[in-house]
């Protein structure tokens, strides 16, 4: 079976499937009856256009050397088909994802013997990976959040103190942004760590100035990237803007905040307005806060296309979290946004009681995903958040979501209520949600909620200290919050798909006191879009997660830091092992976790 975003495909009782993401295929695999002597999966992909096969590899091995001449350096230094992906999910990253079919090898691997390795079935498969979501209308775009990664270390060279080296990749403080320089090498780190999301800012930006017949107006919240400012500098006349001007007050009786006389939105708006003139920067925070991140292009003053979702125009908006972006090619969506604009920029204060702040907008057209809209601030929060309970509560199959600030939420909020019970139905589920809401656990304590209904909790400072053979010491990001989406997942395997996403917190206090807008998306292409992106992010923390909890519950008599230095290896067939038990058996126990997820996302 091939649509435009999966492709599957059975043999001999081996089951392949792949999903399209954004910039990523994600390949699935599940086995009717593995073999004891089965270890893993040997993945090889084929460009589009291409004769050439390029092996995937692994970090992991069976064993490692044991002299100096090859060190464990946790690179991906293995092939898979000496070093076989022992998961039944795994993520593939092509560089510079063109149009066109990407074709896959996945083989079974055998060990029948110690250190013996046998080919098996083989499958050969193929997916479109197109780079845009929905040509002509809609494309989506992610940052990496992989400043805590392996990835990110090589990215950096490998150094010894790549504490030292993060410190240098953003500012320390928000307010010194718009005059950090940024690292020149290695080339391309800023696009790479902001991946599409980048691509499509700053494509959107450069469209707009290389184009003197399209004007943009800007709504932002965090804003201190230079080069970004540097764009819109370029615009002049031809922008308009409104930058959140909120404060908070500090012990010392100072403000601090966006609005404060040091901060980078403040030096921004004088500056944006010294380019742009004379009342074409203004300032809200609506009654708490200015919270829109968007962007709009408009040709000969009609709106046409328009940028949005939950990315900070920041270093660590776009450089450290995860986050979204999505821009509409669409003169109805752009055109409500406009409004949205034109309202917020004569007068912020009476916003709330428009008829643009009192119902959800719909935009459907044959051939394209069902879109629905929602601008608050409004005077009811349950305007925006009863879809969004009900599309939770609804769902079928699954839920995956990814949201930040999940504390806002309080006890009794509509959409806490409904992911609180996502616990007890039989529905699939794995959420994310920065600053622990349901335990307090440690303030700013990263959440993971498991399909079992355990939580897990991910501090980013633990692998930068403990990272485990052959892991490498990690960066923790720096201060502040590395999860920044706001999204919601809803049954993606069926026709009645939902994302539903923004910038809004999905809080009641938000609805009512922000500026902010809620999406909702009716398409199976971009509700599989975000699934991958919440399981890209889940399985990053849960290994977090896993080793932390490793070595908290870390047998009695045995010294806690013996967790951590366990050195982490692939399993060979128990016969050869010893162990009780094979790598894959525990996919196969009737009713968990890593079997709902090896049947759900391989199709079985």
């Amino acid at each position: 079976m091939k649509t435009g975003f999966q492709s599957s495909l059975t043999k001999d009782g081996f089951t392949l499937k792949l999903w399209r993401g954004e910039g990523v295929c994600m390949l699935a695999m599940s086995v009717e009856e593995p073999e004891d002597d089965f270890v893993g999966f040997a993945i090889e992909r084929k460009p589009p256009g291409s004769k050439h096969w390029t092996i995937l590899k692994n970090r992991i091995a069976f064993d490692y050397p044991k002299d100096d001449k090859q060190p464990v350096d946790g690179f991906r230094n293995y092939s898979t088909f000496e070093a076989p992906i022992q998961k039944f999910r795994w993520m593939d990253f092509p560089h510079l994802v063109k149009p066109g079919d990407y074709t896959y090898r996945v083989t079974k691997m055998h060990m029948p013997a110690d250190g013996q390795l046998v080919n098996g079935t083989l499958i050969e498969l193929a997916i479109e990976l197109d780079p845009v979501t929905h040509a002509g209308f809609l494309d989506i775009g992610f940052t990496r959040n992989f400043a805590s990664s392996q990835a990110f270390i090589e990215k950096m060279g490998n150094p010894e103190d790549i504490d030292q080296v993060g410190k240098q990749v953003i500012p320390g403080d928000a307010k010194d942004g718009l005059d950090f320089e940024k690292l020149a090498n290695p080339k391309g780190l800023y696009s790479w760590m902001a991946f599409q999301a980048y691509d499509l800012l700053f494509g959107f930006l450069d469209e707009a100035v290389k184009d003197e017949d399209v004007t943009v107006d800007m709504l932002a919240y965090d804003f201190n990237e230079p080069d970004m400012l540097a764009k819109l500098k370029q615009l002049g006349g031809r922008l308009r803007a409104v930058i959140d001007d909120s404060t908070e007050d500090t012990d010392s009786g100072e403000d601090s905040g966006h609005g404060s006389k040091g901060s980078a939105e403040s030096r921004a708006a004088r500056e944006l307005e010294e380019t742009a003139g004379d009342g074409k920067v203004k300032r809200t925070h609506f009654t708490n806060l200015q919270h829109h991140k968007v962007l709009i292009q408009r040709r000969g003053g009609v709106p046409c296309k328009v940028l949005c979702g939950s990315t900070n125009f920041s270093f660590r908006g776009l450089y450290i979290q995860s986050n979204n972006v999505l821009v509409f090619d669409d003169p109805d969506i752009a055109g409500l946004y406009g409004r949205m604009f034109d309202s917020v920029f004569e007068d912020p204060s009476g916003f709330k009681k428009t008829d643009l702040a009192k119902q959800w907008h719909l935009v459907a057209k044959e051939g394209k995903p069902v879109v629905r809209i929602c601008f608050s601030p409004h005077a009811h929060h349950e305007l925006s958040l009863e879809p969004v309970k009900g599309a939770i509560e609804g769902a079928t199959s699954s839920v995956f979501y990814a949201v930040a600030f999940l504390s806002l939420i309080r006890k009794g909020g509509l959409t806490r209520d409904a992911f609180d019970r996502l616990m007890d139905r039989p529905v699939f589920s794995y959420g994310i949600a920065d600053k622990g809401a349901k335990t307090g656990k440690g303030k700013g304590t990263l959440e993971i909620h498991k399909p079992d209904g355990s939580v897990g909790f991910v501090d980013f400072k633990y692998l930068a200290k403990n990272a485990p053979e052959p892991f490498r010491r990690e960066w923790s990001g720096g201060k502040g919050i590395n999860v920044h989406h706001k999204f919601v997942v809803t049954d993606f395997t069926l026709p009645t798909a939902k994302v539903i996403t923004g910038s809004s917190n999905l809080a009641p206090s938000g609805e009512k006191n922000n500026g902010d807008h809620l999406i909702v998306i009716e398409d199976q292409r971009v509700a599989t879009a975000y699934v991958i992106e919440a399981l890209r992010v889940f399985d990053h923390l849960h290994f977090r997660s896993v080793m932390q909890e490793a070595e908290e519950n870390a047998p009695k008599g045995e010294k806690k830091s013996a967790a951590r230095n366990r050195v982490l290896k692939l399993q060979k067939p128990k016969a050869i092992s010893g162990k009780s038990a094979n790598w894959f058996e525990s996919h196969y126990q009737p009713d968990s976790q890593k079997e709902k997820d090896r049947r759900l996302f391989s199709g079985t």
